[in-house]
Order: structure tokens, then sequence, then C-alpha cells
């Protein structure tokens, strides 16, 4: 793939040449006294990532429910594959594999607020996706091709969202009133022009995103 170069960082591995911020997400063997040698696993999943401005519109409704665990404006993005923690020779394989997705980019846009378990105790709020056919038909074709590399199904139902908080026991009046006045909230359109492979690292202030991998889409006609 020609967006990609070969690091000695990595033993070898292929990363994105304009991607690497020196936090050491690609280290693949520990550096630490005593420790050489030992494997690392990498926690990594599949998303598409949003224009500034439509992240910007979502941290601005990120007020309204006490106790709700906001995201981050930063890390706001609609997973297709959340894959797990995998070692350094299944990353480069996933890597390899994702380019081989072949899948037409579209218009979409953010509409409706939710929230999971529908029915239970509220514990993600989200906001939807439309059209989500396009974006289930780009997940279907990710979802193929990691299958036959030899990861596991997914077993859930795929609903395109994009999570805006996680919920703690909400008061619900709250949660009712934040919903209801949000009913008409919608985004203006913008385009998806490629999905990417994230790595994600989890510390005691929440988890660290970084793209590792960009896939572009085919252009339509």
């Amino acid at each position: 793939m020609d967006n990609f170069v070969a690091d000695s960082r990595t033993n070898g591995l292929k990363r994105p040449m304009d991607q690497h911020d020196g936090r050491g997400l690609f280290s693949m063997t520990s550096s630490e006294p005593g420790t050489r040698g030992i494997l690392l696993m990498i926690r990594l999943f599949v998303a598409i990532d949003f224009p500034e401005e439509v992240r910007k519109l979502l941290s601005g409704m990120c007020c309204g429910i006490p106790g709700a665990k906001w995201i981050p404006e930063e890390q706001f993005h609609l997973t297709l594959r959340f894959i797990g923690e995998v070692d350094g020779g299944l990353f480069r394989d996933i890597m390899d594999t994702l380019a081989d997705v072949r899948s037409a980019s579209m218009s979409i846009r953010l509409r409706g607020l939710g929230y999971f378990p529908p029915r239970k105790q509220p514990r993600v709020l989200w906001v939807g996706i439309e059209p989500a056919s396009e974006v289930s038909l780009l997940r279907d074709r990710i979802e193929s091709k990691l299958v036959r590399l030899g990861l596991e199904p997914e077993r859930r139902k795929f609903s395109p969202h994009v999570t805006l908080a996680r919920l703690d026991d909400p008061p619900l009046p709250k949660l009712t009133r934040y919903l209801a006045g949000n009913a008409l909230f919608a985004s203006d359109t913008f385009e998806v022009n490629e999905f990417s492979l994230y790595s994600s690292v989890l510390t005691p202030k929440g988890a660290i995103h970084q793209i590792e991998a960009a896939y572009p889409l085919e252009k339509k006609d």
C-alpha cells in the first residue's frame, strides 16, 4: 500500500506515514528491564472518523444529564467493528486485509437520539446515523474480510450509532427531558470517503485512540 512505510520501531510492521506521534502505540515488545521480548497486545477497532464541525456539534450536546460520562470531542467516531486485543502478527494481517475492502463513499448525517438498552436501565446515550443502509453495507464487507482472516464473527446485531455518553443510574426525569429537548436533532449531511483502523490504549484517565491506518472508499460515478 503506497501510504505505508516500514518502521524499525515496529519490528518491520507497516505504519501510516504521517500517523505516528511518538506515544509508543506501535511497540510490539516491552523495553522495560527484565521484560525484553515479551509480546504486547494491541486493542483494535474499525471506525469512521468525523469532520471537525460534526465533532463540535456533538460536543455541544454534552450537558444536561447529571452523572453522565460524556465522550471527549476528539473521540467521537462511528464504530464499524470492535476487534479487541491482538498480537503483532495478527495486527499486520488485519491491516493488510482491510486494504482489500471495496466499498463506495457515502453521504450520511446524524439524526435522532436514544439509549441502550431499550426498556431497561439506560447505560449508553447515542446519536443515530441516516441512512444506515450504506454504513451497514460497508460494515458487512469489513466483517466478511475479518472473519475470512480467522476472527470470530460479531454476534451482536449492528446498529449504526455514535456514543454520546455512558450513563450510570441517570435521573430518569432529566434523561426524558434531555431526549425530548433534542428530539428533532439532525446534522448537515457530510461525506465519508474513508474508514480507519484504530488502536486504543486504556489509561486511568480514559482511553487513548490513535488511527493506525486509513483506507479510502471508492468514489461514486
